[in-house]
Order: C-alpha cells, then structure tokens, then sequence
C-alpha cells in the first residue's frame, strides 16, 4: 500500500489532485440557513427527529437556505417539513451556530450561521422524507446527543431540552 501512494505522488496525476486542496481561497462570502428541532412525547419522554445520510451515518439536524424573499421561520418550517417528512409547528427559536467552511467549486471561505426554532409535530411520516437523507428517525435525547455529528448542534439540543423544560414547568403550572 505505501509503495502505491510513494508511485502516486510521482505521477502526473498527483500534482493536479494536490492541486485542488491548495488553491488560493478568492474572498469570502456569509450564508445563512435555518432549521429545527422537532420532537415529541412518546410514554412520557422526550424524542427528536435527526437526519442521516452516508455510511457511516452523519446524523444532523433539518436545516437548510432560504428562498428568496422567504423568512427565517418559513425556511426552517419548510426544510425542516421536507426533510424530515413531518409537518410541524414552530414553538419558538433554539439559537443558532456559525461556522467556516471554504467552497470547494468557488474557492471561497464561507462564513455561515444557522439559526434553530424548536418544532413540534402535527403529523407526517419519516419515511416520506425528501432525498436529501438517506434515513430520518427518532431518537431519545441521550441517544441524539450521542448521534449528532457536531457538536454545535449537540449544544442546539441542549438548548432546547432547556427551553422544553420550562415550557414544560410553565404549561403545568397554569401561568
């Protein structure tokens, strides 16, 4: 195996595949994105809808980029509803994370936020999720925390266990 790798570095193949890694990044651009975190009630504890794709499975949260002139809130209902195969409801916002990454086909750095709304279910299936997962199922919250492949969404979970439970104190005390 190392003798393979040692004949491709001298090949004419090599330089143009380190070629791609290396370019000069043109500038930077921001993106915005927005998702959510859908749960549900099930005997008493709560669950949370991840996505997955790849093997090995990459679980994510539903998000993804606004339409033109759409909100941040349409735009997490909408993505979070096709990729997920749910219809949902937005209780409220979570947060939101950022992060970098660099485009490969522009060679540019992006700047991206996400913005999280915490959803609840009206009805739907999983297994109508659109094509952008290869699996989309439920997850107690440990086994979620465990699964999610970031951990700024990890901290999203977090989140809105926290805004759950006082939802939860605030709806079972009446006020």
């Amino acid at each position: 195996q190392h003798f393979l790798w040692l004949r491709c570095i001298t090949s004419s193949v090599y330089p143009r595949i380190f070629s791609i890694g290396t370019k000069p990044v043109k500038g930077t651009k921001k993106l915005v994105s927005a998702g959510g975190l859908v749960y549900r009630l099930k005997q008493g504890f709560v669950e949370v809808c991840l996505c997955g794709r790849g093997e090995p499975r990459q679980w994510d949260l539903p998000k993804g980029t606004p339409n033109m002139g759409e909100s941040l809130l349409d735009t997490a209902l909408r993505e979070t509803s096709e990729e997920t195969g749910l219809r949902v409801a937005a209780e409220g916002p979570v947060g939101s994370i950022n992060y970098w990454f660099t485009d490969p086909v522009e060679q540019v750095r992006c700047d991206k936020t996400v913005h999280f709304f915490l959803m609840s279910v009206l009805g739907g299936d999983t297994r109508d999720h659109d094509h952008e997962f290869d699996q989309v199922e439920w997850f107690n919250v440990a086994d979620a925390r465990d699964r999610l492949a970031f951990i700024n969404e990890v901290k999203i979970l977090d989140k809105a266990m926290a805004l759950f439970d006082m939802k939860t104190i605030t709806d079972s005390s009446g006020t």
